[in-house]
C-alpha cells in the first residue's frame, strides 16, 4: 500500500478532499471539512479514525495499527505493507464515522454514499 494507493481511494469517497494544512507535504482528506484520513511526511502509512479509544487499542494490541502520533487516542496508524482490503475498510470506515457525525446541515449538501 502507498500514498497513491490510498489518495486513489479516499479520492473517490463522496465529498472528500486533500488539502496540506501543516504544509511540508502532508495528505490530510476531509469530508465536511473534518479529517478522516492523513498521510504524513514521514510517508510510512495512513492515520485513520477509529469509533472509539477502545477499537483503536484493540487494533494496536492485534498488531494490525500502531499509536497514531499527534491525534487523539482514537486515531491509529495503519503501516505501508498492510493488506490492501484491510486497510482500505479502515480509511472507508474512518470516512464513514468522520461523515455521520457532520451536522445534518453538512451532510445535505454531500453527494449521496454509494
Amino acid at each position: 500500500m502507498t500514498r497513491a494507493i490510498v489518495n486513489a481511494h479516499c479520492a473517490i469517497l463522496p465529498g472528500a478532499e486533500v488539502s496540506d494544512p501543516w504544509g511540508g507535504g502532508h495528505d490530510a482528506w476531509k469530508v465536511g471539512g473534518k479529517l478522516f484520513a492523513v498521510v504524513g511526511t514521514m510517508d510510512t502509512g495512513v492515520s485513520v479514525k477509529c469509533s472509539d479509544t477502545e477499537t483503536a487499542a484493540l487494533l494496536i494490541d492485534l498488531g494490525r495499527a500502531e499509536r497514531a502520533p499527534y491525534f487523539h487516542q482514537s486515531w491509529v496508524h495503519i503501516p505501508w505493507g498492510t493488506d490492501k482490503g484491510a486497510l482500505r475498510d479502515r480509511v472507508t470506515e474512518s470516512y464513514r464515522l468522520i461523515r455521520a457525525r457532520l451536522p445534518k446541515r453538512v451532510q445535505a449538501t454531500l453527494p449521496p454514499l454509494p
